[in-house]
């Protein structure tokens, strides 16, 4: 490999990721990088120049969580119309995504997927969380979750 290289933490400023970030996608093989005489880390200025913010996305290795609840099973109709939106709208921005459904009032914060949304974005591996409405996580307290994912940096998105 020939080319002009930058330092790690020249491409994590460049790029505007932690140089954790930029060392776990070259493990990954998400990104080209070379070894210097001294071992360090040294990545192509000509790949730098090609991530754009847009797959910036497509490189972070975090999921996507399409998040879909209906109260009662009454509204399943309305669960397979906010699951295909979901789905269209995670597909559209090329996201790796998954999708927990719940059945349950969005009262009850001991509903069997909220409980595995929140534990994925405890764990740090959840990018961002696709909703259909403010409302689908919770109808009372839904600003806890928010506050949640604001502080293990996954972007919440309502469509």
């Amino acid at each position: 490999m020939s080319g002009l290289t930058i330092s790690i933490g020249e491409a994590a400023s460049e790029l505007g990721v932690s140089v954790k970030t930029l060392r776990r996608w070259a493990d990954a093989g998400k990104i080209r990088s070379q070894r210097s005489p001294s071992g360090h880390r040294r990545f192509y200025v000509a790949d730098i120049k090609h991530i754009t913010p847009r797959n910036l996305g497509q490189i972070d290795d975090r999921i996507t969580i399409n998040y879909a609840r209906i109260s009662s099973q009454d509204q399943k109709e309305d669960l397979v119309k906010q699951i295909k939106i979901l789905e269209s709208f995670s597909t559209a921005n090329g996201w790796q995504y998954e999708t927990i459904q719940d059945s349950a009032s969005g009262i009850n914060s001991q509903n069997k997927g909220l409980q595995k949304l929140l534990k994925r974005i405890m764990q740090g591996n959840v990018g961002r969380v696709v909703i259909t409405h403010k409302d689908r996580l919770l109808r009372v307290s839904a600003e806890l979750v928010f506050a949640m994912c604001e502080e293990f940096n996954t972007e919440v998105i309502i469509i």
